[in-house]
């Protein structure tokens, strides 16, 4: 499955200070959070693989799942040891007949990812199906102001899921 709405991003998006800005907090706040020293990392929505070339170094290993094509052909062109790509969306098949899917994750991020998926409640209990026991699912996010369209989630939303496995909203 492709995104080729994505596709026209890739090639300026490692030099957007914004995204460079928020994939630093995003990492900033893991390191703080957790230890993945050696962890077994999925990186849901990974994009151009800002954030997955700051785990690298001390992750065991890492799946970076995106579907659009050229965001990951931006991330292979880093050359990361330990980082395999895989260019889909989830889908229960994916899962189903990818063995890399299947071995389980120590910990699984997604950074500016879930609001963008068509059913994130669907997607949410995918990914923590993914997850080995003791694991962690750590999401960033837009933060949507004033019930308007835009992408993210509202603070009601979030608070109305705090400590759940399930994401706010649907479209």
């Amino acid at each position: 499955m492709t995104d080729n709405s994505w596709d026209s991003y890739a090639e300026g998006w490692d030099s957007n200070s914004d995204v460079i800005s928020y994939s630093e907090r995003a990492f900033r706040s893991l390191t703080e959070t957790l230890d993945y020293k050696g962890a077994r990392i999925l990186d849901f929505g990974c994009g151009t693989g800002l954030l997955t070339e700051r785990l690298s170094p001390l992750a065991g290993s890492i799946v970076a799942l995106d579907p659009s094509r050229k965001m990951l052909a931006v991330l292979d062109a880093k050359q990361l040891g330990n980082v395999d790509t895989i260019h889909s969306s989830l889908t229960r098949e994916l899962i189903d007949q990818n063995r890399q899917l299947q071995e389980g994750f120590d910990l699984i991020v997604a950074s500016s990812a879930l609001a963008f998926v068509p059913n994130c409640r669907e997607t949410v209990g995918l990914l923590a199906g993914l997850l080995n026991r003791g694991g962690h699912l750590v999401q960033w996010d837009w933060l949507k102001e004033g019930g308007g369209e835009d992408t993210g989630f509202t603070r009601e939303d979030i608070a109305a899921t705090s400590g759940t496995r399930a994401c706010p909203t649907s479209r």
